[in-house]
């Protein structure tokens, strides 16, 4: 039911080095299923393509998938953008982190966004180089022609493992003042070092890529840069929430779930994933008022059925469970969890 813990996880099972074109992975469902109608919350997204909810918001910040209906803090995303985001997991094989795979994707596109879906299923893996596909030709970002043997001769010489290049976070440069009370001590700082501080926007990359790593705690410093550069944020205290649950940092991400509500009272994903931590700190009470909470403001919100389902059965509550079961088994039945859903209620 879980994602990995790690996107590079999923590049594991993709090592060798061969051109990889896939215009298969559009089949996600066949075609009269449910699921081509229906609509994808970013948890389900993750689950069904193997990535972390934070490489899904990753893509939507770097406007790579965009979501068809958005209320109270919750995306969803139709058919289409599932595809899309089935095509850039797919791209994340070639090794390249997150920020790369969106750099060069946008490149593609000449920065028109409306242009990803178009373009993502023709673009291809040659080591950690991608390429377009256009008839029979490899055409790079900047349109020339390209050799498909490319990566197969540079990593036979230097025996490159893509599933083990993970961009990790520089360290961030110290910019120091001059003390007036010690006139004495002087600390130069090379001018280049100054202009090596990343932005907020590349902090937040930064951070994707290094959750998408496993690296939580690093990303968890690299989203408190932000909130201490830009002021308290529901978006970016949110994000560092989930990180510190991933970490296992239960303790922490409670406090920090409760500060993003504290910002924004309507964070209908923050109440979520709280409930889930107190019912895994053994207060199935309060799990329970914040999911019923949840559930009274966004009646058709799959994951809050599932997770009040989970707590309701712990409990001993057969019939609510099953009741949470069926709402959220008619409103997602082709979501990754569905299955277990119905083996849970065949049980009984």
């Amino acid at each position: 039911m879980t994602p990995p813990e790690t996107d590079a996880e999923q590049k594991d099972c993709f090592a060798g080095h061969v051109l990889l074109d896939e215009p298969q992975s559009l089949e996600l469902f066949q075609e009269n299923s449910f699921g081509i109608s229906r609509l994808y919350t970013v948890a389900m997204m993750a689950d069904v393509l193997g990535v972390s909810q934070a490489t899904i918001r990753h893509w939507r910040r770097n406007k790579l998938i965009q979501a068809t209906r958005s209320s109270s803090s919750i995306d969803w995303y139709d058919y289409s953008m599932l595809v899309v985001a089935k095509d850039l997991s797919r791209l994340l094989r070639s090794g390249l982190s997150l920020r790369e795979l969106s750099h060069k994707i946008h490149l593609f596109t000449d920065g028109d966004e409306r242009r990803v879906g178009e373009v993502i299923n023709r673009i291809v893996i040659d080591g950690r180089r991608l390429s377009l596909r256009r008839n029979d030709l490899l055409l790079s970002p900047g349109g020339q022609m390209q050799l498909s043997f490319y990566a197969c001769d540079r990593d036979a010489d230097t025996n490159y493992d893509v599933s083990q290049q993970v961009e990790q976070m520089t360290t961030l440069p110290l910019v120091l003042s001059f003390d007036a009370a010690q006139p004495d001590v002087l600390i130069e700082i090379p001018h280049e070092s100054q202009a090596a501080i990343p932005s907020s926007t590349e902090l937040l990359d930064i951070a994707a890529d290094l959750e998408a790593a496993g690296d939580f705690i690093e990303a968890s410093e690299a989203l408190r840069a932000v909130l201490q550069s830009e002021g308290p944020c529901a978006s970016v205290t949110f994000m560092l929430a989930e990180t510190l649950y991933r970490a296992g940092d239960l303790a922490a991400a409670r406090e920090r779930y409760y500060t993003v509500i504290e910002l924004d009272e309507d964070h209908l994903e923050a109440r979520t994933s709280l409930a889930c931590v107190l019912a895994e700190q053994g207060d199935p009470e309060l799990a329970t008022a914040a999911l019923e909470g949840v559930l009274k403001q966004q009646p058709d919100y799959a994951d809050a059925h599932w997770h009040l389902a989970g707590i309701q059965a712990e409990a001993g509550c057969e019939e609510k469970a099953h009741h949470h079961l069926h709402r959220f088994l008619a409103l997602a039945p082709e979501s990754p969890w569905a299955n277990l859903a119905r083996e849970q209620l065949s049980k009984h």
